[in-house]
């Protein structure tokens, strides 16, 4: 007989947290919001750690480079979609490593032949003001010259003159050295009244520019996320069974953590994998997962996954439970596999993380996640309405959306994540995520720090000041349809806001 669980499983949404005392010294100021990423023994330094306990999830409408390089200045991780050719996943993990807060990649450049009529076209093209003049008009090229807009007045300046007569040649150029740290370059900036300092190498050829614009910038991202080269974290989805592949590549590219993307990692397709991730490439880490329950957990640390990810059919987007009848509610999936980390960590001395992953339709459920024992969440449809995910923006019924689909739709046509090994590739027989929109949101940090926010100051009424600390006194209840339904607006009628005018 099967076995069958007398509880039933519940979601974040039938608890809250009871407030615990305040102490004086419990602000929001005071929150560290870090949380381990990876398996560490218990009493020793988190060799990986992220600043936020937040990641982004493994799909083609959430997590790309772009998206990847506004959470890691906010302090948190995204995991580029693995549903794409190696050598396109490999290129954007590289566009993150790359990337440098404050240093750009010149891209508005002309050739010392251009005319004034190609500088306009190229500022209209860019929106950029500063062009910069290389031997071959590419953003890498042997620096000559700079030109903005106060060396020409539109209108009045013929079109026609030569870019060399108008721009500042190299020889009274003031540049930076290819190695120059943010803070030296804005030195440079300020002492010398510049608005832009181009930064070479030894041959004169361009790598970046700095703008004294960015110096402002660069103040709003206290926590952002870096290795210890000051390049920016970032993590890669893999699956089962491409990874002898994909797995150099993305190292090669630079990658910092590894994730196998499956809606169920209880597999010794996932052992197989993390194996050859050990043996191989060591001091790359990888997290594992989803898995509902003890056994999965177990099985996964034991195999020596980094970290487990948690969660099976809770997501938005996801209709796993819906079309196999396969899952568990999130906060009792959470609440079980934390339950296992411990006695893991008493029998093994080593702690391994756990990720919620799916299950989170308010901001104060990912509060409940961390208080339940998860050291981290992983978010899809949260990150999907946002600016710098790859969706297209749309206006739909007089609103503003953004397309959002599943790893598991046909739309994505992620057939590996759902290979059964029989090698048939030629299509889903059933989908376990649907093609959707949601709506769009705005900036990635306008958001992520409302979120914050909310966040630090429900530990602080739980009188935590680190997620370690919540888990250790959080108290939780679970709660009645009733008081759902009294915990929201009732009983009277909603004054239209501000912005709902506003959008009308």
């Amino acid at each position: 007989m099967a076995h069958i669980y007398d509880e039933p499983s519940r979601t974040f949404g039938e608890y809250l947290l009871v407030p615990n005392l305040t102490r004086k010294g419990i602000v929001s100021s005071a929150v560290d919001l870090t949380a381990p990423l990876v398996r560490f023994p218990r009493g020793s330094a988190v060799p990986l750690s992220i600043k936020v306990p937040i990641t982004s999830a493994m799909m083609q409408a959430v997590s790309d480079d772009k998206l990847a390089i506004a959470l890691a200045r906010s302090g948190g991780l995204a995991f580029i979609f693995g549903s794409q050719s190696i050598a396109s996943q490999a290129e954007m993990v590289r566009r993150v490593k790359s990337h440098k807060a404050g240093f750009v990649v010149s891209d508005s450049n002309v050739r010392p032949s251009a005319t004034l009529a190609d500088v306009l076209a190229t500022t209209r093209r860019t929106g950029h003001s500063t062009v910069a003049v290389t031997e071959d008009g590419t953003p890498t090229g042997r620096l000559v010259g700079v030109i903005a807009g106060r060396d020409y007045r539109p209108g009045r300046t013929p079109p026609n003159t030569p870019v060399t007569e108008l721009m500042t040649p190299f020889a009274n150029l003031k540049c930076g050295r290819v190695g120059i740290d943010l803070e030296a370059a804005n030195d440079l900036i300020w002492s010398h009244k510049l608005n832009c300092l181009p930064v070479i190498d030894d041959r004169q050829h361009l790598h970046y520019m700095v703008f004294r614009k960015d110096y402002d910038a660069a103040q709003e991202f206290p926590l952002e996320l870096v290795d210890d080269k000051k390049r920016l974290l970032v993590g890669a989805g893999i699956n089962s069974h491409d990874y002898i592949e994909r797995v150099p590549a993305l190292v090669e590219a630079g990658v910092d953590i590894l994730c196998i993307d499956s809606s169920d990692g209880y597999s010794e397709w996932q052992a197989d994998t993390i194996e050859f991730v050990k043996v191989n490439y060591p001091q790359t880490p990888i997290g594992a997962g989803n898995v509902v329950d003890r056994e999965g957990f177990n099985y996964l640390a034991d195999a020596g996954a980094d970290f487990v990810k948690v969660g099976i059919g809770g997501g938005s987007i996801c209709i796993t439970r819906e079309q196999k009848g396969i899952g568990r509610g999130q906060a009792t999936a959470v609440i079980e596999v934390a339950r296992a980390r411990e006695e893991y960590c008493q029998r093994s001395g080593t702690y391994v993380p756990i990720c919620s992953d799916g299950g989170i339709t308010r901001d104060y459920h990912i509060t409940l996640a961390l208080a339940m024992g998860a050291d981290f969440v992983m978010m899809g449809r949260y990150f999907a309405g946002f600016e710098e995910a790859p969706g297209r923006k749309l206006r739909l019924n007089h609103t503003i959306v953004k397309e959002y689909w599943g790893e598991g739709s046909n739309r994505a046509r992620n057939w590996q994540r759902y290979d059964d090994g029989s090698g048939t590739k030629n299509g889903l027989a059933f989908e376990e995520g649907v093609d959707a929109y949601v709506p769009y949101a705005g900036p990635l940090k306008d958001n992520l720090d409302g979120t914050l926010a909310k966040l630090r100051s429900t530990m602080c009424n739980c009188g935590a000041l680190s997620i370690f600390e919540l888990q250790r006194t959080a108290r939780i209840t679970a709660v009645s349809a009733v008081t759902i339904h009294e915990g929201g607006a009732h009983d009277v009628m909603v004054k239209e806001t501000r912005a709902a005018l506003e959008d009308e």
